[in-house]
């Protein structure tokens, strides 16, 4: 089952983040803590909550921000997980986040 995602804004909640509520059906299964700056999602945290884990939702969470932002940030990444952003296709910018560039699309009548 595919997960449903809803951000909360930073103005909405009174933060200094953007929240997004990753759900399956019914269930909150997770959350992430963002900042969405237009074509730019940067992410702080993403927390799959343990009765959900090793399940692909976190990548299927990565998966929707490569397809919805022209660039997405993993801020501090931690060493140990290093390997799931360089499978995530993000490349190291050398001062602990990790970032990811969509390719240009182009329309089809072009």
């Amino acid at each position: 089952m595919r997960i449903s995602i809803h951000f909360n804004s930073r103005k909405e909640q009174n933060s200094l983040y953007d929240w997004a509520d990753i759900s399956v059906g019914e269930s909150r299964i997770g959350k992430a803590r963002c900042k969405i700056d237009k074509s730019t999602i940067t992410i702080f945290t993403i927390n799959i909550y343990q009765d959900w884990e090793r399940r692909g939702y976190g990548k299927e969470f990565i998966d929707y921000c490569k397809e919805h932002y022209l660039t997405v940030i993993a801020d501090r990444v931690r060493p140990v997980s290093i390997g799931f952003w360089e499978s995530m296709e993000f490349t190291d910018t050398m001062d602990g986040c990790w970032i990811f560039h969509a390719p240009l699309r182009m329309d089809k009548g072009e």
